[in-house]
């Protein structure tokens, strides 16, 4: 197995195991917003943002989006920003291509997470601080 497909694997397992568990992946303290507005281009390009807190990391700590729009099986990724967890509300704005035909403005709905990957061995595995999820309005640019 590539390290690739390891770390995508732990990825998922660790996103699966949160949701089962819930809030107990996450310090209360720390969160996740999403705007309520996002913004499309003509060309595909999404972009979304909100707000978010985290304490104590150790690894390299990042916020990634996706949105869905009619189907919510089909997720888009939406790009992903680097964090700092220094316990202060800050901002996160992530951008991502999407085909021009797969979304369009209107309701959508948006997950964020802030996910750390901490070393441990090898593979470095993800560890949740927080994750939001929110209906929002795609507004065209």
């Amino acid at each position: 197995m590539s390290l690739r497909s390891a770390l995508v694997t732990a990825l998922g397992a660790t996103a699966l195991l949160c949701a089962a568990v819930g809030p107990a992946c996450a310090d209360p303290a720390e969160t996740v917003t999403v705007d309520p507005t996002g913004r499309i281009a003509p060309d595909g390009t999404v972009t979304l943002s909100g707000s978010y807190r985290c304490t104590g990391g150790t690894g390299p700590v990042f916020v990634g989006s996706s949105l869905s729009q009619r189907d919510p099986r089909l997720r888009h990724g939406i790009g992903g920003s680097g964090a700092r967890c220094d316990g202060a509300e800050h901002r996160w704005q992530n951008s991502g291509k999407v085909s021009s035909e797969a979304l369009r403005a209107g309701v959508a709905h948006v997950e964020a997470t802030l996910v750390e990957l901490r070393p441990s061995g090898i593979v470095p595995l993800p560890a949740f601080h927080a994750v939001g999820d929110q209906d929002i309005t795609l507004v065209q640019e």
